[in-house]
């Protein structure tokens, strides 16, 4: 699958499709010379050996990974990483995505589903053009929403607007689940916690080797210090620090962006 700059890769990895859980990631490397990303899985086929992986082109090794072609080799693929999801039967859960971070919640609600809980979806993105596994949600979703930034589809606006609308009208949900831009997160949260409902985030901040070893992925969730590979990449919401994690994760973006630069130059 590729709309645009979202691309999607169905990656032979049998021994990490077996033991993988909803939301755990991997650590893939392109090449010799390639740096190593953390990409969380949007799901797994066991019996074929295939794990999924959704992402968005925004630097040299993604787009170094739109490249490739079907039957190429990557470097590494390392994982199954960090924590699963902790998924239970609990009631009414919803799911809130944005972006490219649905393709974690889908894995995430399918695993709620199966769990035997009511599985509420909301998914957002720019517009229509960027909105991936809408049909996949809608499969594992017992009541789904979708909006558009620019209202190019489904409803106009931010999932904070259901999402608010859903947290009056509901007194049973039970938790919420959200992944996507962190500043959507951060907004999920704000409005979460008025209403005293447990909220789960999925980080995904700057990474290095994944095994709590480099420190780079640190975040502060309730005033600790934690690693996001070993300790998360689930937290509960209302504990990050997300002004930290804003700024840490924009750290090397002009570097980034230099990098993207010279590669296709």
């Amino acid at each position: 699958m590729a709309k645009g700059t979202i691309i999607r890769f169905d990656i032979s990895a049998p021994k990490i499709a077996k033991k993988i859980k909803a939301g755990q990631f991997v650590i893939i490397r392109v090449n010799e010379t390639g740096e190593r990303i953390p990409l969380t899985v949007a799901d797994k086929d066991d019996f074929a050996g295939i794990i999924t992986i959704i992402f968005q082109v925004v630097g040299k090794t993604t787009a170094l990974m739109r490249s490739l072609n079907e039957g190429d080799i990557l470097m590494d693929v390392v994982g199954p990483l960090g924590r699963p999801a902790e998924v239970e039967k609990m009631g009414t859960v919803v799911m809130v995505g944005g972006g490219t971070g649905v393709a974690i919640l889908y894995h995430v609600a399918k695993a709620f589903k199966e769990a035997g809980n009511y599985v509420i979806g909301i998914m957002g993105a720019q517009e229509k053009d960027m909105l991936i596994l809408e049909n996949e949600m809608r499969a594992v979703c017992n009541e789904i929403v979708v909006t558009t930034d620019d209202g190019s589809y489904g409803e106009r606006g931010f999932v904070t607007q259901p999402l608010k609308k859903y947290l009056e009208e509901r007194f049973d949900i039970k938790l919420i689940y959200t992944i996507g831009p962190i500043i959507m997160m951060k907004n999920v949260c704000k409005l979460t916690e008025k209403y005293n409902v447990k909220t789960m985030v999925s980080l995904n901040p700057i990474m290095i080797d994944g095994t709590g070893m480099c420190g780079g992925c640190r975040v502060k969730v309730n005033n600790e210090t934690k690693f996001c590979c070993v300790d998360g990449p689930d937290f509960i919401g209302h504990e990050v620090d997300f002004e930290e994690l804003i700024n840490r994760n924009s750290l090397y973006l002009k570097q980034e962006k230099d990098s993207l630069l010279y590669s296709i130059r």
